[in-house]
Order: C-alpha cells, then structure tokens, then sequence
C-alpha cells in the first residue's frame, strides 16, 4: 500500500508538533507515533524552557551560560541565534494556549536551575512539557490538513538504495523519498512517500538499564537516519540527570526536576552530610554533568545505592504549589518529602549528539529534516545546559518550516519506490530472545559506557556489542517484523554509535568522563 503526503513527520514530540502546525497551511501532512500522540519524551519534561524574559537577564548572560555547560565546545552561531530567537518562540507557545505559571503581580515565575547564572525558565508547575503538548495537540488534532496516524512505527526511511542505486558512505546526493512505516494493530508495512521527511523521534535512553525515558526512546530516527547514511555527531555525550527518584520496581525512573534544586533543595548523603561543596563551587547547581558524577562517586565510596535529595527546610505551602506532582507521587510510596528527604539516583536522560542538521534543521540528506532530541545541533555541545532542550525544539522546528514550506512546490513526488519486501522471512522468532538480548545490551551500556567510562571499559562494550548486533542481524534478516524486533537493532545501532564515538574521542569532557584521560 503507498500514500504520498507532502510533509511526513516521524514523532509526536515538541519539534514534531510545533514543525507540523507550521507547515499544515502549505501541504498534506501526516504524523506517525508509534504510541499515542500525546507519549513522547516532551510530556515527561518537569523543569521547563529557558528563555531571556526579565529585566535583569540577558542574552549575553544565556549565551555564555550554555557555552559554560557544554564545556565551550557548542557552536556559537547556534547558540546566539536560538538565544537570541526565543522570546519569539516563547509567544508563540502562549499565543497557541501554553499556560507558564506566574506570580500574583503578573509576571511570569521564573525558576533557576543548574549552570543557569539568573532565574529564566518558564514553567508550569513540574508538568511543564505535558503542559505543552495538550496545548499543541489541541491544534494538531483539528487542523484539516494534518492526518495523525497513531500506533505506526517508522521501520526504515526510503532513498536510492530502496530502487536498485548503490549508495555509499561518502555520497553527497542521497535523497529522502519518505518512510516505510508499520501498522502496529496488524503489522502491516505502508510506504509513505513524501517530499519532506522530519524525524522528531526523541532520544536513547532505553539504551541504559535506569533512564527517566518513556518506554519508546529507542533511538528509531537516529538508527533510521544512519542506515540511510546521514552524518551522526556527538553521540558520546549522555545526559544523566543527576536526580531520579530511587524506586528499583519501578522503570521509567520518575525523574525529581532540577528545579527542585533550584528552589533550595539539598543533595547530602543518607548520613545526612552535605557533599557538593566538595565538587563545585555551585554546589547542588553546578552543571549535570558535574553533579551526577559527584553522585556517582558519592556512591562508589559509600557502598550505598542512593543520595538524598532534602527539601525538609522549604516553605511546605510553597514546596506544593510549585511541586505538586513530585509531591503526590512521592506520597503514593509513603513518603513525605516535608518532612523526609528524597532517595536519588542518576539516570540516563537526555541525548546531546544525534542526527547532524544545520541550523535550518536539514541533515547531510536532501529533503530529510530533524528535530528535537534525535538532532545535533550543535547547541548543547559536550552537556546541555538545563530546559534549553524544549527551547531547541521549537526553535528549530520553526527554522526547518521556514525552509522547507519555500521548497515544497518545488519538490516532486518519486514514482520509482517499492513497496516493503520481506521475501525470505519466516514467522516470528520466540520473544524470549529478543527480550534476552535487550537486557544485555542494558547491561553493556550501563556497566561500560554509563557516567564514567575508560578505554578498557568501551574496548569490552565494543566486543560485547558486535555478537548482539550480528545476532540480531541475523534474526532480522529472517523473521518476519515485529516492532520489537525493531527497536532491538535500533538500540544497538546507536548503542554502537555511542561506544564508537566514545572511544574516539582521546579527552574528558562534559559528559564524557574516561578516566584515562582525566584532566
């Protein structure tokens, strides 16, 4: 069965719903989710979205603050345009019915969070990026111009190679023809050809046995997106955010937003003994990075397998109203965060590299775009500096409308693609080896490749990860697909991605942490 659409975008995220509502007046477009629309790493964002919005703030004082975080390795360019561009974006969202809390003399509340020097970031409650995703799918899900296609996983994105042309690494003409996705409810494969191609697929953290990612951060754009022979960056650097709340039974970690900390919130060991001051001079709002490696070693020296998390001291009428969330959640486990401090531990969180986009979002493949957390940037460098990653999102999602709605009439449909062939394949292969191989690519990742790495550690990743991939290869090539065949070999493939990248880079820095080259 083959669709053609105008604008094909795979993800239902921030950048994919801001992209899609901004492009619907020029073209068809169709968005495909693999889950409900609604699920996406954006509904779980608690802290919020930064953005120069106060008098006593600056651009220049945003700028160098995320320069700082990403251990001056981010592109400036990127940096000062999505600076700078903000505000206009931040309208927009409110423009569209985003509710940003405010203060009872009617300005907005403004949180500070770690690396951050002022308070700028917008928030509602500790909810939000759920907050803006109900804003935008209310728009999304009544503009006549946009099809939703919910429960469909993008298996693989459509260039020559799909139509006999051999296509190489080093090829500077590879196109974009649209996605061969499948119907989840039957398993069916749809070829949905499109002009344009927007991958806003979120992240990886499923990759790592603790991670605050929903179930569906697999890495599936950014898998898709290196098959296809787009150029990949930065994939060694790994955000884990420093506090996820401790609850082994319990997977996604439920993340305990760094606004907390910025709200007064101290990290001290479960003797109680305060231990940042020992790292950083910021102290509980030193950079991510920083801080989740001083959790990490806090831990290794104690034996103990959480820190706490105390906001005892706080206002509590104050603590509710800007936590309520964390607040209710932690009481569903009996505990009182009023009056008890909160079991932490870091958790992979957020991706800093991905798909290489210029700063129109376009990839290094005519006609196929990213967004979101599946792109790189260039903003965020070696560590992201904490809520410009919402921010990020919309801005170059506005940058890739602005572009790609110019060059849609333009573009013309190609009458060359076949539809998915799985000749050869037989019936599935049991569940048990799929779900056996995924918990020890969980394990390689976690016990090599986590907060703090060497090159012993990534040689034996590396080792490790090469039978996974050539046994899920093999299983791929012969059975028929399920979605979770698929996102098995995704996960390795970026899993591979980052260990290569890791082991390339000959340096510490940011959230790349080998201890033979310590600094």
């Amino acid at each position: 069965m083959q669709k053609k659409i105008d604008f094909l975008i795979i993800g239902s995220g921030l950048a994919g719903l801001s992209y899609a509502l901004k492009v619907a007046d020029y073209g068809k477009v169709c968005i495909i989710s693999k889950s409900n629309l609604d699920e996406s790493n954006t509904r779980y964002a608690q802290g919020g979205i930064a953005s120069v919005t106060s008098e006593y703030d600056s651009y220049q004082k945003h700028i160098e603050d995320t320069l700082i975080a990403g251990g001056n390795i981010s592109n400036k360019e990127v940096v000062e345009m999505v600076v700078s561009t903000a505000p206009a974006r931040i309208k927009e969202l409110i423009d569209l019915g985003t509710n940003f809390d405010k203060l009872p003399n009617g300005k907005y509340d403004l949180a500070k969070e770690g690396g951050h020097s002022e308070h700028r970031i917008l928030h509602h409650k500790d909810i939000t990026g759920q907050e803006l995703i109900r804003s935008l799918i209310e728009r999304v899900r009544t503009h006549k111009n946009i099809e939703i296609k919910e429960h469909f996983f993008a298996v693989d994105l459509i260039t020559q190679h799909h139509f006999g042309k051999i296509v190489t690494r080093n090829t500077k003409n590879i196109e974009c023809f649209g996605a061969y996705a499948m119907d989840m409810k039957n398993n069916n494969i749809e070829t949905i050809i499109s002009k344009i191609t927007y991958i806003a697929t979120g992240g990886i953290g499923n990759i790592y046995n603790v991670t605050t990612n929903p179930p569906i951060a697999t890495g599936d754009g950014i898998a898709m997106a290196y098959r296809a022979k787009a150029k990949i960056n930065n994939m060694e650097f790994v955000q884990f955010h420093p506090t996820a709340l401790y609850n082994p039974k319990e997977r996604p970690s439920f993340l305990i937003t760094e606004a907390m900390r910025g709200f007064g919130a101290i990290l001290k060991t479960k003797d109680g003994v305060e231990f940042m001051k020992k790292y950083d001079k910021r102290e509980s709002l030193a950079p991510r990075d920083i801080v989740a490696r001083s959790i990490d070693t806090e831990m290794k020296l104690t034996g103990d397998e959480y820190v706490h998390l105390d906001a005892t001291s706080l206002n509590f009428s104050e603590l509710l109203n800007h936590f309520p969330n964390i607040y209710k959640k932690c009481m569903d486990l009996d505990l009182d965060i009023a009056k008890k401090p909160i079991p932490v531990v870091p958790a992979a969180h957020y991706l800093c590299g991905g798909i290489n986009v210029n700063l129109s979002g376009q990839t290094t493949i005519k006609n196929l775009y990213a967004g979101g957390e599946s792109a790189s940037t260039g903003l965020h460098g070696a560590n992201r500096l904490a809520s410009n990653s919402l921010l990020e999102a919309v801005v170059f999602a506005h940058n890739s409308a602005e572009e790609t709605k110019k060059l849609i009439d333009s573009i013309k449909f190609n009458d060359k693609i076949k539809d998915w062939n799985d000749e050869g394949t037989k019936l599935p292969e049991e569940m048990i080896l799929i779900t056996q191989e995924y918990k020890e690519l969980e394990q390689i990742m976690t016990n090599y490749v986590g907060i703090v790495r060497s090159n012993i550690r990534l040689k034996r990743a590396l080792k490790r990860l090469e039978i996974l991939f050539q046994e899920t290869e093999d299983l791929y090539n012969k059975s028929v697909l399920s979605p979770d065949l698929c996102e098995l070999r995704n996960s390795i493939n970026v899993a591979f991605l980052v260990i290569k990248m890791a082991m390339k880079r000959k340096e510490s820095i940011g959230l790349h942490f080998n201890i033979d080259y310590m600094n």
